[in-house]
């Protein structure tokens, strides 16, 4: 699975003008889904969400987490994450899951975020979203569970 997470003060999704979610500061987390995850993916990637020491302290330096600010989780599912772009000029998502276990997966993200106690907003699997955001920072971070090392490093 891949997240991008970027730090923000507000973020919110809708679709067709329907708010769907919105969160103050936190994180807006975009998830992918690799055809070959599992469950454990997910499980190990929120963990990794929310233990992330990406949250400034008193002088300035990343050194809490999103469990110790209380902060908020905006998560969109974008399988665009998976796209192959250096053949040629239309991106490739055979790597993408298919939606069944995209969607299962994204949602046991989700989940696990909320069993540790985050509050989380979703958007809508599979929908033309509109996202909005205001970057804290700007700060953004990439994970990936299936680069070298990561199920070790999680």
């Amino acid at each position: 699975m891949r997240a991008l997470l970027q730090r923000v003060l507000r973020a919110e999704v809708s679709v067709d003008g329907e708010l769907l979610g919105s969160v103050g500061p936190g994180l807006l987390a975009l998830v992918a889904v690799h055809r070959a995850d599992l469950l454990a993916d997910a499980e190990r990637l929120a963990a990794k969400t929310a233990e992330l020491r990406i949250f400034a302290g008193a002088q300035g330096k990343m050194q809490h987490t999103l469990l110790e600010r209380g902060g908020e989780v905006l998560s969109v599912s974008q399988f665009t994450l998976y796209a192959q772009l250096w053949r040629g000029r239309r991106p490739d998502f055979t790597e993408a899951a298919a939606s069944g276990l995209a969607e299962a997966l994204w949602r046991a993200y989700n989940q696990a975020l909320r069993g540790r106690g985050l509050r989380v907003c979703e958007g809508r699997f599979g929908a033309h979203m509109q996202v909005a955001l205001v970057n804290d920072g700007p700060a953004t971070f990439w994970l990936d569970s299936r680069a070298a090392g990561s199920p070790e490093n999680f």
